[in-house]
Parts: structure tokens; sequence; C-alpha cells
């Protein structure tokens, strides 16, 4: 009987998101913009999940200078663009590695027969350049289903994408499991019906797991049976 494990990317994957913040910075810097993100208010910044919808939220809330009087939505995608060249110059360089017990995970899973999928809010190209910087490998030499924020219409929370990858996968939510770092997450995929791991990141770890089916520190923290238990 076909099972699939579904992995969320940043923060779970790899802890990209300091990476992510940095190549936020470094795109503002290009863009002459005197904006710079810390780790506290990236903090605060993270429960809006998509760098878009992030820099958005950043504009609306804290007013920065240099926002341009119209075409706000191309401002941000120009702006995005530039951070997402960044960050794959970043992954590039080595400064981003896997997280304990993934690269197991995913080998193991592959040995018995296990489908992949992703559900993220990232985007395709910071998916590849991690996954190629890592593991050698492009996304879809070793994912079966890919499915990113911009392919749905809302982002996690919602269970948009969830419910795109079990559609893609064509499985019911039972004969699945998700793999996540955060509440947003949890909470998409625990809408979708998916029992799911979660394993916080230097971002999440204050948050609220209760809807999960296992909370662990680290994959690496897990025996394969266990996770085979959580398959309806």
């Amino acid at each position: 009987m076909e099972r699939a494990i579904i992995f969320d990317v940043d923060g779970t994957l790899a802890e990209t998101e300091e990476g992510h913040r940095r190549a936020f910075n470094l795109a503002f810097e290009e863009a002459g913009l005197p904006w710079r993100w810390d780790r506290d208010l990236y903090h605060q910044l993270l429960a809006v999940t998509g760098g878009k919808e992030r820099i958005r939220y950043f504009i609306e809330d804290f007013g920065p200078q240099g926002v341009p009087g119209d075409d706000l939505a191309e401002f941000i995608r120009a702006l995005h663009a530039g951070k997402t060249r960044a960050y794959a110059d970043i992954v590039k360089d080595g400064d981003v590695e896997l997280r304990p017990g993934v690269r197991e995970l995913i080998a193991a899973a592959r040995e018995r027969g296990y489908r992949l999928a992703i559900a993220t809010t990232t985007t395709p190209a910071n998916i590849d350049a991690l996954l190629q910087a890592t593991l050698g490998q492009p996304a879809r030499a070793l994912f079966e289903v890919i499915c990113t924020g911009d392919s749905v219409p809302r982002k996690k929370p919602a269970p948009d994408v969830y419910l795109r990858a079990l559609e893609e996968l064509g499985l019911p939510a039972e004969r699945c499991v998700a793999i996540e770092d955060s509440r947003n997450g949890l909470l998409a995929a625990h809408a979708a019906g998916i029992a799911t791991i979660v394993t916080p990141g230097v971002y999440t770890i204050g948050e609220t797991f209760d809807e999960a089916a296992l909370v662990v520190d680290d994959l690496s923290a897990i025996e394969f049976a266990t996770i085979e238990a959580l398959f309806g």
C-alpha cells in the first residue's frame, strides 16, 4: 500500500531562516534601501508566511523609508527576486546545512519505497539551491511532488499547499505523514488531515504544537518504525 512523507523545507530540512534573513538584508542593500532586519525583528516577521508577503507586511506595518509611491507589487516582486538570488549564493557557498537526521530519513524512506513530496511556502529556486548544495541533486530527482506557496491561493497556515500535494500524489491524508518545524506549518498539515511530526527550529522552538502527532528535537531522535506507526 502506497505511503508518502511530505516535507516542509525552511527550518525543517535545514535551518535556512538565518540564511533567508541575510539574503533579505543583502537585497535591501543592493536596492539602496536603508532597511535591516535583525534577528528579533525577523522572528516577528516570520509570523507571516511567504517572502513577498513578509516584505509587504513590513512595509504596511513599519512604514520604512524608500517605498515607491506607485506600483508597490512590482517593487516587492523585484526586491524578492533579488533576495532569491542572494539566498542561492549563500546556499552555494555551503553556509546552510541539513538538520540532523534529514539525510538519513530521506534515504531510509526511498529504500523502503515511500513516496516523497514537498509542501512549502518557499520558491522552487530556493528548494533546488538547497538540495543541490546539500544532497548534490535537484529537487525533482528526490521528490516526486513539489508544491510551493505560489501554486495555491492561500499560504500556510491554510491547508492549500498540503491539499494540493495530496491531490498530486493521489493519496488520502491517512496514507501520508507531514514533517514540519513551525506552528503555521503544523496547522496547515493538520487542517488537511495529515498526521504531523514537528521538529522545532531555532526560530520556532517556543511555539505551541498541541496538534502534532509527535514532537522531536531533530529527526535523528526517532526510529523509522515510529514514523510508520503514524500512518492510518
